[in-house]
């Protein structure tokens, strides 16, 4: 209050200063002059009246010096930080501007949130997580990214990938009647709606939308980067691992696969069992094709070539330098084709090995319908990085 009292006392010695001037008998002024110096008292009169009168609520005084005690304003402040989860900072403005009515606040807050979340949207999100949703003849995956890791352990940031997760799930992909890795565009999953039951976020909402609104209470750019779907097969099961798992459902690597069986009354438990140690393994040993296959012939044989340009620096005669690259390139199929993998959890067999035995004790036929591997901000620009390029999960 001492600036309206000094503002107060200005206003009253500029009066004093007009009353004096003219009773003091120094003041030779004419009839003209007399009319402006009455103009200005009255000016000067009414101007203090109206600043020191009832403060309308409109203003500025009004919201800089509320009647709200200091204490009252750290509990609205609380209070709307743990409604909203915006930093403090952009708490106690908000309060200002709305008087401290604690609804008006929140209602600005989620304005501002839109304007802070696209300002956002250029900035790098290359951390964040991954969120996996499955039932028993499907699973579906999604990368959310931000721009730290510490955003990425935020509750709310967390429930919010694990509810796209669950969206993305739902999408119908009855049509595919193979067993395949099916891309969910960010642009398609982010125009369904979403039903957010937290209380911190606004209930029913688009996925855009409701990603904006995280946006803004967590302060950096949050993105939907993709997503991704895998079904089973009518005989068969989906596996999944996910690694680096702050809680269930959520990672930064995850490795997801199906088992396919001939037979329609085999027990699934022990296809599952072996499919959740196929899950870690994929996740461990990143194959990129299912089988050899499946590996067109032009990698092959530019892999051929490569590996017999390095075969012939060595100086060895021709027959030795082919059997060093049909040899190198046994080593190349067990170190990206998954049946020719050495299984992770016991290194004497192979993935192929693993499935021969397991149908075996099935009594049916079992085998790997398809695979993909993801992980958070694979192929992306990071900070501590010059260059990188755009790599999609492997599907095979």
């Amino acid at each position: 209050m001492a600036f309206s009292r000094s503002a107060k006392s200005s206003f009253q010695f500029l009066l004093r200063r007009f009353n004096h001037s003219m009773h003091s008998g120094r003041c030779y002024c004419s009839l003209e002059n007399g009319e402006a110096y009455v103009a200005g008292v009255v000016q000067i009169r009414s101007l203090l009246a109206s600043q020191y009168a009832s403060p309308s609520p409109h203003t500025a005084f009004k919201r800089r010096f509320s009647a709200v005690p200091a204490s009252e304003q750290m509990g609205l402040i609380k209070l709307l930080r743990e409604r909203t989860s915006a930093p403090i900072k952009d708490v106690k403005s908000a309060l200002v501007d709305s008087n401290w009515d604690i609804e008006a606040a929140q209602k600005d807050l989620r304005k501002r949130g839109v304007v802070l979340a696209s300002k956002k949207s250029s900035r790098t999100a290359a951390e964040g997580l991954l969120a996996l949703a499955q039932n028993e003849s499907k699973a579906a995956v999604i990368e959310l990214n931000c721009e730290t890791d510490f955003v990425a352990r935020n509750e709310i940031f967390q429930y919010l990938a694990l509810s796209l997760a669950r969206i993305a799930l739902s999408v119908d992909n009855s049509v595919e009647q193979v067993s395949t890795a099916i891309p969910i565009g960010s642009e398609y999953l982010e125009c369904l709606k979403i039903n957010l039951d937290h209380p911190k976020l606004s209930g029913e909402a688009t996925v855009r939308s409701a990603i904006a609104e995280v946006a803004a209470m967590v302060g950096e750019n949050v993105k939907l980067r993709r997503g991704f779907q895998l079904n089973s097969s009518a005989h068969g099961v989906v596996s999944s691992y996910l690694h680096t798992s702050p809680q269930t459902g959520l990672g930064r690597i995850a490795g997801v696969l199906t088992l396919e069986v001939e037979a329609d009354n085999v027990q699934l438990d022990a296809l599952q069992e072996v499919g959740s140690q196929l899950a870690m393994h994929i996740v461990a040993a990143k194959p990129l094709f299912l089988s050899k296959e499946l590996i067109l012939n032009e990698v092959i044989e530019s892999e051929r070539e490569i590996l017999k340009s390095q075969a012939e620096s060595s100086g060895k005669s021709q027959m030795a330098i082919e059997k060093m690259v049909e040899g190198r390139l046994r080593k190349y199929f067990e170190d990206v084709v998954l049946m020719e993998q050495k299984f992770v959890v016991n290194d004497t067999i192979n993935v192929k090995s693993l499935l021969s035995d397991l149908s075996k004790k099935v009594g049916s036929p079992v085998k790997i319908g398809n695979f993909f591997r993801i992980e958070v901000g694979e192929g992306m620009k990071r900070l501590e990085t010059s260059s990188a390029s755009e790599v999609v999960a492997q599907a095979a």
